[in-house]
Parts: structure tokens; sequence; C-alpha cells
């Protein structure tokens, strides 16, 4: 059990690296220098919502990232638009420009692409299997974490 739980852990590390390889290779294709892949992920994650950034944090959506710098990254080069929230002028709320919406399209496209080509190799119930897996290894670390906290 534990060379599977260790090769479990490094196939999640190596996957998320390589996906985001994948990403870089579009932006790469498609000419665009401005932004990143973590970046151009945090902008699909968001999508039509309107967010803090504590919340874009609690959401995972930063993907292990210095959120505070892709945000004001994000913010110079025009994918994401900041303003002070209504009724807390302390807080300011992002959403995306129409240049992320763009740009998420594309993104929108390659995983389609991405999708036509493994359907022909998996299908949607082994995708879904392993997904239910990643949710309970999720969950289990996430008890852990917890658990430990409460022992302190």
């Amino acid at each position: 059990m534990k060379q599977v739980y260790t090769e479990s852990i490094l196939l999640i590390e190596r996957l998320h690296r390589r996906f985001l390889d994948v990403v870089k290779a579009e932006l790469d294709r498609l000419k665009i220098d401005d932004v990143n892949n973590v970046q151009t992920l945090i902008l699909y994650n968001i999508g039509e919502e309107q967010l803090t950034i504590g919340e874009l944090t609690n959401r995972g959506y930063y993907l292990g990232s210095n959120v505070s710098y892709n945000v004001k990254k994000l913010v110079e080069n025009g994918y994401l638009e900041q303003a002070r929230a209504q009724h807390d002028k302390r807080s300011t709320r992002i959403k995306l420009s129409e240049k992320a919406i763009i740009l998420c399209k594309k993104i929108d496209e390659l995983y389609q692409r991405n999708i036509d080509v493994l359907s022909k190799e998996t299908n949607q119930n082994e995708l879904s299997s392993l997904n239910k897996t990643l949710i309970q290894l999720e969950n289990f670390w996430t008890n852990y974490i917890n658990n430990i906290h409460k022992v302190k």
C-alpha cells in the first residue's frame, strides 16, 4: 500500500505540472506572452464570477502560487478588472475583462480538443471513477490536517 500511495502522490504532482505544460504550449501556440499558465488557469476558474481575493484563495483557484502577485499582474496586463466592493470599501472584487474572456474561450477550445482525443482512449466512467478517488484522497488529507490542528 505504501508504494501505491507514494506513487499516487508523485503522479498527482507530475500530472499537475504536465497540465501546466499543456497550457503553456497553448499560450505559445497562440503567441500570448503577457500571461503565464498559472494565471491563465486562475482566469479560467474565475469564469463569470466576481470574487474577492480571499474567495479566490479559499476556492483554491490560485493553484498553489502567490495569488496576490498573480492578481496584480493580471490587473496590470488587462485581464482582470478590480473594483471596491459596494458593501465593504476595504475589500476589492475582481472579474474578467473582455481580454480575459477571449483567452478563456481559447482555453475552453483547448479543453474540447483534449476531450475529443481523450475520449478515443478512455471513457467518461473511467474518468469519473478517477475523480471519485481523487476526491476521497483530498477529503482524507483535509481531515488529516483538521485533526492535526485539534491535537495541538
